[in-house]
């Protein structure tokens, strides 16, 4: 180009450095799916924490039986599913593959298989629920299985999401390393 106030090069008009000033689309891409999946694990870590509230409330016997009941089989693998976002967080600073595939493989194994174990193991006590009306766990009032399917669906949503998103980020980064190696 020119200096600030000389001349221009031939054939131009001075407006044609937009192209330059843009930032890669998959830079773009890398931190907006950054953002929603830091959403989605803020959302998990929610989650997580009510369901320890409900496991240490009902082994700790603060409130009576009637009041929180004791906590189903497939809440305890689900507390190991904060170590998966917590590989994701790591991941995040330098962009991190390997902690990032990590982060997916121990979401399925430690976040999807308890919710789906969950939803096994709490069925017949909702086929009863629904059938004839009967509880016999109860969480402040409400039936214990209305409001642990609620979670598990809910939990199966946000892993989901998250696992989708991580995908999609693993994907921005392997486009970002391949430009780098074809320069």
């Amino acid at each position: 180009m020119a200096s600030r106030g000389g001349p221009r090069a031939a054939g131009t008009d001075g407006s044609d450095f937009h192209h330059r000033e843009r930032v890669a689309s998959h830079y773009q891409m890398s931190v907006s799916l950054k953002s929603e999946i830091k959403k989605l694990i803020y959302a998990h870590v929610g989650i997580w924490l009510l369901l320890l509230a409900q496991m240490c409330v009902g082994h700790l016997k603060l409130l009576p039986h009637d009041q929180v009941a004791m906590p189903y089989q497939w809440e305890y693998p689900y507390l190991l599913s904060i170590l998966p976002s917590l590989l994701g967080l790591l991941s995040f600073p330098r962009n991190n593959i390997s902690y990032l595939v990590l982060s997916m493989i121990s979401t399925g194994l430690f976040s999807v298989a308890p919710l789906i174990y969950g939803a096994m193991e709490m069925f017949p006590m909702a086929q009863q629920l629904y059938r004839h009306g009967k509880a016999y766990r109860f969480i402040f009032g409400f039936s214990a299985v209305s409001i642990m399917y609620l979670v598990v669906v809910v939990a199966a949503q946000v892993h989901g999401w998250q696992l989708y998103y991580s995908k999609k980020l693993l994907d921005s980064w392997f486009t970002s390393t391949q430009e780098k190696k074809k320069k």
